[in-house]
This record gives C-alpha cells, sequence and structure tokens, in this order.
C-alpha cells in the first residue's frame, strides 16, 4: 500500500509525524526541566497551570512568547536575522530521518547514516551564528563567535567518539549500529548475551555527552547565552515567534542528541528478549523510554555545575576529551583485531 503512495505525499507525512513528536517531546522536556530543577532546588515549581502538576505550563509560555510583538532591530541584516532560527531547528529536524525507532521503522536507512547524522547537527550552530552577526548588536556578536568556538572545539571529539563506535559496529548505518548491540557478546549457559556500547565504550559515552552539552549551548558550557555577560547572548534582539523558535530549538536539539546517545550506546529500540515484530511495536516506547534518562542527566548537570570560563572550556576540549577519544578508538581498533 505504501508503494502507491505518492513520493511528496509520503515525505510530507514523515515530515510532519517527525515534527509533530519532536514538539510533543520538547514540550513535555520543558516541563520536566522546570519540575527537575524545582526539586534539586527544593522548590515546588509549576503547579496550577493546567490543574496539578502545573502540566500545561509551557504551553502557556508558549502562548506568552506568541502574543509578543516580533521585532527587528534597524541595524540587522533583515533576512539572515529572520532565517536564523529556522536554520536552527531543521539541523534538529534533519537528524530524525536516519534514527531508527524500530527493526523496520525508519524514515530513511542510509549506509552513511552516522556521517549524515554528525553533519546535520552541527547545523543549529550555524543557526546561532547567523543570529549573532545578523542582530548588529554586540552582545550577540560574541555570543555567536563563541558558539563558533564551541564548535570547533566540541565538534571533533564528538565525531571521534562515534568512530569508535563505528569500528566495533563494523558499519556506518544506525539500524546496523543497533544490530549490532543486540548480537550476542557471549553466552552463559547456552544463552547469549548482549551488552550494549555503553559498557565498552564508557570513554566514548562519557566525551559524546560532554560534548553534546557543549553543541547544545547548555550549562556548563552556555558561554553563548551567558545571562550574566551578554544579557541572552546571540538571542538578545529575539522576540515573539522567532524568540520561540530558539527556546523550543533548544529543547529539540536534546532529544535529538538523547536519541543519539540512546542509539549509539544504548542499544536505541532493542530491548533484550523480544523479536523484531514486537520490537516494531514497541521500540518507539522503549527509544522514548531511554531518550528520556538520557534528557534527565543533562537537565541534572545543568542544575549541578556552574558555569565554566571560555579558557575551561577550550582546555577541556582539547587537553581532555580529543586524547580520551583518540585512546579509545587505538584500543577499540586494537581489540577489534585481536577478537
Amino acid at each position: 500500500m505504501i508503494e502507491n503512495v505518492p513520493f511528496a505525499l509520503l515525505l510530507a507525512i514523515k515530515v510532519l509525524v517527525v515534527l509533530g513528536l519532536m514538539l510533543v517531546i520538547a514540550l513535555v522536556l520543558i516541563w520536566g526541566e522546570l519540575k527537575w530543577s524545582a526539586h534539586i532546588q527544593s522548590r515546588v515549581g509549576p503547579w496550577y497551570a493546567g490543574g496539578r502538576w502545573g502540566w500545561a505550563q509551557p504551553l502557556a509560555d508558549a502562548l506568552k512568547f506568541l502574543q509578543k510583538e516580533d521585532l527587528v532591530p534597524a541595524d540587522a541584516d533583515d533576512k539572515v536575522f529572520k532565517l536564523a532560527p529556522y536554520v536552527m531547528i531543521a539541523g534538529t529536524l534533519a537528524a530524525f530521518v536516519v534514527i531508527p525507532i524500530g527493526p523496520t521503522v525508519v524514515a530513511r536507512d542510509l549506509d552513511v547514516g552516522i556521517f549524515y547524522l554528525l553533519a546535520v547537527s552541527s547545523l543549529s550552530t550555524l543557526g546561532v551564528l547567523m543570529a549573532g552577526w545578523s542582530s548588529g548588536n554586540k552582545y550577540s556578536l560574541i555570543g555567536g563567535v563563541r558558539a563558533g568556538a564551541q564548535l570547533i572545539a566540541y565538534e571533533l571529539p564528538l565525531v571521534l567518539a562515534a568512530v569508535a563506535v563505528v569500528i566495533q559496529a563494523g558499519t556506518l548505518s544506525l539500524t546496523g549500529i543497533v544490530e549490532a548491540q543486540a548480537t550476542p557478546f557471549f553466552e552463559i549457559g547456552g544463552t547469549g548475551i548482549a551488552i550494549p556500547y555503553v559498557v565498552p565504550q564508557i570513554i566514548g559515552f562519557i566525551v559524546f555527552l560532554v560534548a553534546s552539552l557543549a553543541e547544545l549551548n547548555r550549562t556548563p558550557f552556555d558561554l553563548p547565552l551567558a545571562e550574566s555577560e551578554l544579557t541572552m547572548g546571540y538571542v538578545t534582539e529575539y522576540s515573539g515567534l522567532r524568540f520561540t523558535m530558539f527556546f523550543l530549538g533548544e529543547y529539540a536539539g536534546m532529544v535529538s542528541m538523547a536519541a543519539i546517545i540512546s542509539t549509539l550506546y544504548l542499544g536505541g529500540y532493542w530491548v533484550p528478549g523480544l523479536s523484531d515484530d514486537a520490537l516494531d511495536f514497541v521500540g518507539p516506547f522503549v527509544l522514548l523510554a531511554k531518550i528520556l534518562i538520557i534528557a534527565f542527566l543533562m537537565i541534572w548537570i545543568r542544575w549541578t555545575y556552574p558555569r565554566i570560563r571560555e579558557d575551561q572550556l577550550q582546555s577541556i576540549a582539547w587537553r581532555w576529551l580529543i586524547p580520551l577519544t583518540l585512546f579509545n578508538i587505538a584500543v577499540t581498533a586494537t581489540l577489534k583485531v585481536v577478537l
């Protein structure tokens, strides 16, 4: 039946489904951050919006932002200024094209899926650079330059951490990486035991998580925003719908990065003991649960550690993360040949 659906219509349906899921999960994460951060700081957090637990607080905030006037500074580059938030969120949406949520449930299973994924995930930083440069504001420009510096510093350990996973799995396909993690690593009493890559690739997992926080400009790597230094950094001049797009894009980016980490290191949609037919139905919920676990870890880190200085940020990347990933690649490659 799917073969008879026009390509353009099928593509539009997939985009709408991905967009809808991403927005829903992003709103859940916004509510989760409000509640989890409140508990970390011994506060109640949202309570009244929508009833008990304040579940409608993200919707109320979105409605508030959408009612604000959409302003464009007189000194701004009008076209680039307006396009920046859409470029930022486009990279996040594009990442879900190759992320499998079931053995046969994936928009496009590319042979070079990991290359595509790492390429489009950096588009959000391009949107930040566009916003910082086009705003005609010194604080926005400094925020954009800082974002560019973070991209250069942390994209390399992000890629190198993924290279070790590719070496161990023997494939660049994300579906293949999940299947490799589901393959029994050893047997106990005739029963095959599969191990997610978070165990053998624990160094890569930690590096990828830290680099993801830097890519997302989240505390302790939120120097492009740095409210106490740069007002609001690259979003200082934004208001209304475009500010909402940047705000939503941060949490959509969290969903995207958490999905990537879950796929590379936690087995993605896979769970022991279920057949492929069962995983087609259960897999999306398994992946969602893993995404929420990683997202909770990101939120926990944000509300635990203070913002670091720019020199410390660069030092962590170049003096620690990159050497660690190179060591991890060397060990993984050696064991792959020996074993």
